[in-house]
């Protein structure tokens, strides 16, 4: 699924809750300290190709720490209503027309 967009995150590791996953995985992926907020949505999703994942979306409104991009083909900041226009995971598809619409946040 390469050259798709996708939001930061990662696999919750053995004695983690999801929130201290994403934590972790911004500090690895963009260099920051996130105050992880509410959960804002769960998707589960069912690739064609027989895979699924069971997402979880958090909302993140303060970090401190300078963005570095250790991972990631490109970073990008973008209005919420301009989300549809980038070409994201399948699995973030439903999560993405919310946001654009102003149904979540």
């Amino acid at each position: 699924m390469a050259l798709q967009w996708e939001f930061p995150g990662g696999k919750i590791e053995a004695g983690e809750s999801a929130e201290e996953a994403l934590a972790r995985e911004l500090d690895e992926e963009l260099g920051i300290q996130a105050k992880v907020g509410p959960r804002v949505t769960r998707i589960r999703h069912n690739y064609r190709h027989g895979g699924a994942v069971d997402l979880q979306f958090f909302a993140v409104h303060e970090f401190s720490g300078e963005l570095k991009n250790r991972i990631f083909q490109q970073l990008r900041w973008t209005r919420l209503e301009e989300l549809p226009e980038y070409e994201f995971l399948a699995a973030d598809r439903t999560l993405i027309r919310d946001l654009a619409a102003g149904k979540l946040l």
